[in-house]
Parts: C-alpha cells; structure tokens; sequence
C-alpha cells in the first residue's frame, strides 16, 4: 500500500507548514480535491532524540505566520489557475522548502 505524500512543505527553522492534498466525493457522486495544512514544529527531547509537537513557542509565531502564508499562496494560486502557480510548485526538487 503506498502512503499518502505530501504535496508541499514549507519549513522555517523548526516549524514547518505540510500541505496535503485530498480527495472526496461529493454528494452527486462526482470526486473532487481539497488541501489541508498541518503545522508542526520539531525539538529535541530530554534524552537528545528528535520529537514534533504542535504547540509552538512564542519565538515560533512570526515562523508560523511565514510558513502559513506561503502554503496559503501556494493552494490559491493552485486552486484559482494564477499563472506562475507552476513555479512555485517547482522552485525546489526538494521535499521541504526552506523560507
């Protein structure tokens, strides 16, 4: 079974915006597509191991805000068909894109 990847992610310093790309059905029968974002933020625990967690610091806000606005951008000019929605998909062949 493969697992579900995520389209995008948008990282600053240790907080990072996932977006994930969903399908459903809708009540006529027909499938369409929606996107969710998951907002984390990575530590090290007290025996030095890396954990996430979704609560954030006070330090962690304006990199919250960051990575939130990028992802928004992101999905609306995906979403809407803005020419240059493109580039911002392939900026980067990596995984995370660093802000």
């Amino acid at each position: 079974m493969e697992k579900h990847k995520p389209e995008r992610k948008f990282k600053a310093g240790a907080v990072t915006a996932t977006i994930w790309k969903n399908e459903a059905v809708r009540q006529d029968g027909s499938k369409g597509e929606f996107y969710t974002v998951t907002l984390e933020r990575r530590y090290k625990d007290r025996n030095g191991e890396w954990a996430t967690s979704n609560s954030l610091r006070v330090n962690d806000l304006p990199k919250a805000v960051l990575v939130l606005d990028k992802a928004y951008e992101y999905i609306t000019f995906k979403d809407l068909g803005i020419p240059g929605a493109e580039a911002i998909e392939e900026e980067s062949d990596e995984e995370v894109e660093e802000v």
